[in-house]
């Protein structure tokens, strides 16, 4: 369970549920369908074959300034978390090919943009990039996987953008100092600590911003949406106050925002 990272993992799975099943009931389809079955699948999946070979490709760095992750540690064996890597992928292609040609294409191009970032990209000052693309894909993914036009969530991936960035910019906080040991170059590292911490925090704010600004215009926007909304926001206002709490921060923010902007753009 530790090797495919849980907490960030159930949290896409989760959102990506959640989004599929709301825009499919506004599209007049079967919110609980085969194919927002097969498109939760093939997106966990994803994140299996994301977070087992994350830990694969950093088993050497985390000997040294991680070693109780689960490869360093002994819990599995580099054989094993190539193995569950695998499990992950094929199980994202097998969910896939019922869904057509456009979800299996998404699909791909989003978990091949994550294994561009576990095997090259996460210690370069380039490592937000893999973020943007694999995010900003991701409701374009849910939407084909559900048979809803892409039209629907067009401006998806403009607010998406710049939350994923924010992400991982405070998911790299938590490993800031192991990362420096490590002669990591990530773009946390080249801009420094508060400066990641500031960008992260603006930058997450902004998307929060950017969806109330949405459901303040709308004329019909339901009071879960707005409610759901102001959660998130707290969530990350609490989450700023220091860079322990500011993942978390942005897990919740990332659900609450979610589920606002898929209700209150009905």
């Amino acid at each position: 369970m530790r090797l495919i990272h849980p907490a960030p993992s159930l949290t896409v799975v989760a959102l990506s549920l959640a989004l599929g099943a709301i825009l499919a009931g506004q599209a007049g389809l079967d919110a609980f369908s085969p194919g927002l079955a097969f498109t939760t699948l093939a997106i966990a999946g994803s994140q299996i074959l994301t977070g087992a070979l994350n830990d694969w490709a950093d088993r050497t760095r985390d000997a040294l300034v991680q070693p109780t992750k689960p490869i360093p540690a002994g819990a599995v064996t580099e054989r094993t978390a190539l193995a569950v890597a695998t499990a992950g992928a094929t199980v994202q292609l097998a969910a896939s090919v019922p869904l057509g040609w456009l979800p299996l294409l998404l699909g791909v191009v989003a978990s091949g943009s994550a294994l561009a970032y576990n095997l090259w990209l996460s210690r370069t000052p380039f490592s937000v990039v893999p973020y943007l693309v694999s995010f900003g894909i991701l409701p374009l993914w849910v939407a084909a996987g559900v048979g809803v036009p892409l039209e629907r969530v067009a401006a998806a991936p403009l607010l998406i953008g710049p939350f994923a960035a924010a992400a991982h910019l405070a998911n790299t906080l938590r490993d800031f100092d192991a990362d420096r040991m490590a002669g990591s170059r990530n773009l946390a590292q080249v801009i420094g600590r508060r400066a990641t911490h500031a960008a992260a925090v603006v930058g997450a704010l902004g998307v929060g911003v950017g969806v109330g600004m949405v459901l303040a215009i709308g004329e019909r926007a339901p009071v879960v949406a707005l409610v759901t909304g102001a959660a998130g926001v707290a969530a990350l206002v609490v989450g700023a106050a220091a860079p322990r709490w500011l993942w978390s921060g942005t897990l919740i923010a990332a659900a609450c925002w979610t589920i606002s902007w898929a209700l209150g753009t009905a």
